[in-house]
């Protein structure tokens, strides 16, 4: 697949062929976790519903979006809680910091509040350098200090050496959702379009590469950035804003799906609407990746009213992290639960979530 700025040419990136890429085969058992249960697609929200679901079921939980929206006295919370594992933990344009604020300030946003309070928790293993933990502390200070959240509380665990990966972080994020604001899969409707905030599948691309030691021409750096102040941005202009995913696991293709299949809605997306940068597209080409199912993580779809496209573009571009928003798509029909890719010939096809993962240890 190939992207606007991309134009299926060739990129003149210089990679050496020595990778080796650890992207296990899905299996068929289900006694036992396996690598594909992290990847974001099938076998990740089948382990949701056998296992999570039924255990826990309640209203909030099974409207299936980045965080719940719950009450408290007259006020709504919204509440996203997350873990990162990442490897490397330092990697071009990020690191396990930066991705753990904006990957939990994002999904926040998501659920249509303004960000105010995290908690961090940290698992650290025995013999990791405190200079290290430093610098990620520090990322997610910048993070915070530039959201403006505030980490409120945390909690700190070391492990034996050789039982951790030297750290690994869980955040929660808490915000305030305005009265009347409702933003969730269950309001995706026919007519609605879809648009992209970003170029699709960079932090994917850049964490293989620092992990496995490919080298292009071009440094390929993480597009891990926070959407707060974009998706606040919306509201203010009076966006009517139906529902928002940030492309984390699984990419643009399984936030579409999923949400395609909580609103029971058909979706059509044309394959030269997104921007795939030129570094990227050869990457995804030389090992045979898909970069719409690549994790992004300063890259989000909105649903919107078809009335209201200009105008949610415009506010997306005027944001570092939507220079390349563009509309991708629209919402064709109710009560069919799929996602079409249409190509340039007319001809189209049905996307599915991926059995496992293409790429282990992104997030």
């Amino acid at each position: 697949m190939s992207g606007n700025d991309a134009g299926g040419k060739d990129t003149g990136g210089k990679a050496r062929l020595d990778v080796q890429l650890s992207c296990p085969a899905p299996v068929g058992t289900r006694d036992r976790v396996v690598l594909g249960h992290g990847g974001g697609g099938l076998m990740t929200n089948r382990l949701i519903e056998d296992v999570f679901l039924g255990a826990f079921d309640n209203p909030w939980l099974g409207t299936r979006h980045d965080g719940a929206v719950v009450p408290l006295g007259t006020a709504r919370l919204a509440i996203s809680t997350d873990s990162y594992v990442v490897s490397p933990m330092f990697f071009p344009g990020g690191d396990i910091g930066k991705l753990a604020l904006c990957g939990t300030v994002n999904d926040v946003a998501m659920c249509g509040a303004r960000p105010l309070y995290v908690s961090a928790g940290f698992i650290l293993e025995e013999g990791t350098p405190i200079e290290a933990l430093r610098r990620v502390v520090s990322s997610m200070q910048a993070v915070a200090r530039e959201v403006g959240v505030q980490v409120v509380t945390g909690d700190t665990k070391v492990v034996e050496r050789g039982r951790g990966d030297q750290i690994y972080i869980n955040t929660t994020g808490v915000g305030l959702v305005e009265a009347g604001r409702q933003v969730a899969p269950n309001r995706v409707r026919e007519g609605d379009v879809v648009l992209l905030s970003g170029d699709v599948g960079r932090h994917g691309i850049a964490v293989m590469s620092a992990r496995e030691g490919v080298a292009f021409e071009t440094t390929i750096e993480s597009d891990c950035a926070p959407l707060a102040s974009m998706v606040q941005g919306l509201f203010d202009a009076g966006v009517d804003v139906r529902c928002l995913r940030d492309c984390t696991r699984g990419g643009v293709a399984s936030a579409l799906v999923e949400i395609a299949e909580v609103a029971r809605v058909e979706v059509e997306i044309r394959d030269d609407a997104w921007v795939v940068e030129a570094e990227v597209l050869g990457a995804c080409e030389l090992f045979g990746l898909d970069p719409l199912f690549i994790a992004n993580e300063g890259c989000l779809v909105a649903f919107v009213a078809p009335e209201d496209v200009a105008k949610a573009l415009a506010v997306m571009r005027a944001d570092p992290a939507g220079r390349h928003a563009r509309e991708v798509g629209r919402v064709m029909k109710a009560e069919r639960a799929e996602v079409r890719l249409r190509s340039s010939l007319g001809t189209s096809r049905v996307i599915e979530l991926l059995s496992g993962e293409q790429l282990p240890r992104i997030c």
